[in-house]
């Protein structure tokens, strides 16, 4: 299985490079209000790749702190409850469990 997820990623690596090599030529991205960026393509394309995972990964951070609150909350509720559970004397030996077994009177 690690030589095909080397050969995968080395695969990935190629074909990223030969897609870099390319589209090279500079191409030119346009603003609003006059403003534009001249840089390869691969650059412009590398760049909005970054910025879209940026975006993604603060979209999510949100539900990420969320689980861990959560997380943390219910490990002290569970400390708490096997602390109480320390604090209590243990019963297990005195107690008996009574068996009993109803018989209809008839005889059924």
């Amino acid at each position: 299985m690690r030589y095909i997820s080397w050969v995968f990623g080395i695969t990935l690596f190629l074909l990223a490079l030969g897609f870099a090599i390319k589209n090279s030529e500079t191409v030119t991205l346009y603003y609003y209000l006059g403003y534009q960026w001249q840089a390869p393509l691969v650059v412009i394309i590398l760049s909005v790749f970054c910025i879209g995972a940026g975006a993604g990964i603060a979209a999510s951070l949100g539900f990420i702190f969320k689980q861990r609150r959560e997380i943390f909350k219910l490990r002290r509720e569970l400390r708490n409850q096997h602390q109480l559970l320390e604090a209590q004397p243990s019963d297990l030996g005195t107690n008996t469990l009574t068996i009993t077994t109803l018989r209809p009177e008839n005889g059924i």
